[in-house]
């Protein structure tokens, strides 16, 4: 038989500071002091099973950190099933808008964390029974501090779990974290993730760290990882150090990717700067790169190929445009190919 938890775990708590859950032997317990130290000792004399957690400030109010099915939210199971739980919530009013709390969750087993999941405070829980702590007076500093002590490199799990909790977290102790984390010595691995979410969430700050890595970084390997990243920031300057690395880098697998991702992420704007680099890029295969970038403009990038495919002086950069031609199924390229054939 299922254990119904209360939707509020602590009196005095506002809606939205604490979880939904169901089936969980839940408690609440007040941390005052060190709070990283009071949460590193209460695991250490856990045996377990148990989840604990606690909330903080998320840095977005539209982060939908949940469980899917059907399209639809309805909520994570924490222990094993598949699919989703839904809570039904109908004393609740309805929130028009994103909440900005952050929930924080850990699984403790045999004095040792788990398993680390962040969760949107809409997002209902269903605990499996278990018992659940809820920590109450866990500060944002103190919570980014003890998810970093789990970013490990043989921790993967743990590891890219507590990055994205991170990455989720308001202030600056999450920037100057992931900051760290992004440095070389950490080992590529580690810090290609905070790379990413650098780039993907902590806004101007985060790309200004992405965009130094891109121009700065020995390793050709995390140079070209951090062209994806400047593709998915949203700082309009992201264009502009693709275009710096189309142009620049001493690596031609860089200055493809920065053309990949420059045509992916700013489409005719981009033209200018790809056809630039079918003109005059010393590497073949960058050239390449460009045409095949052109064509992923869509019909915008035709008339381009054509120009390329009549006029450049490098075979296989012709060769290449007339291919995308032949794959672009429009009008104006049956009717170059017509004007070929007829010579």
């Amino acid at each position: 038989m299922k254990l119904l938890a209360l939707s509020l775990l602590a009196v005095g708590l506002s809606v939205g500071q604490t979880p939904q859950l169901t089936n969980a032997r839940s408690e609440t317990r007040a941390v005052s002091g060190d709070a990283q130290r009071y949460m590193e000792e209460f695991v250490a004399h856990e045996t377990g099973p148990l989840w604990f957690g606690y909330a903080v400030e998320s840095n977005q109010a539209d982060h939908n950190s949940c469980c899917w099915e059907n399209n639809m939210s309805c909520g994570c199971r924490l222990e094993g099933g598949t699919g989703g739980v839904y809570i039904q919530k109908s004393s609740e009013p309805v929130q028009l808008e994103g909440s900005r709390t952050l929930f924080v969750l850990f699984r403790v087993q045999d004095h040792a964390i788990g398993r680390i999941r962040p969760f949107s405070a809409n997002c209902p829980l269903d605990a499996g029974g278990l018992r659940f702590v809820w920590l109450t007076g866990v500060s944002t500093q103190a919570s980014v501090q003890f998810l970093s002590g789990h970013v490990k490199p043989d921790l993967q799990h743990d590891r890219d779990s507590a990055l994205v909790a991170i990455a989720m977290h308001s202030g600056d102790a999450a920037d100057q974290a992931l900051e760290h984390f992004a440095d070389p010595s950490n080992g590529e691995q580690i810090q290609e993730k905070a790379l990413f979410w650098l780039a993907s969430a902590r806004g101007e700050r985060g790309f200004r760290t992405v965009q130094r890595v891109a121009q700065h970084d020995p390793s050709d390997r995390i140079r070209e990882k951090a062209m994806f990243d400047l593709s998915v920031s949203k700082q309009p300057a992201a264009i502009d150090a693709l275009i710096e690395s189309a142009k620049r880098d001493s690596s031609a697998r860089v200055r493809e990717q920065a053309l990949f991702w420059l045509a992916q992420k700013a489409g005719a704007k981009a033209a200018g700067e790809i056809k630039n680099s079918i003109d005059n890029d010393p590497d073949t295969e960058v050239k390449k790169k460009a045409v095949f970038a052109l064509q992923e403009l869509g019909g915008e990038g035709v008339p381009l190929l054509i120009e390329v495919a009549r006029t450049n002086r490098n075979g296989e950069v012709r060769k290449q445009a007339m291919f995308w031609l032949g794959q672009s199924h429009d009008p104006r390229a049956l009717a170059f190919f017509q004007e070929v054939l007829a010579r």
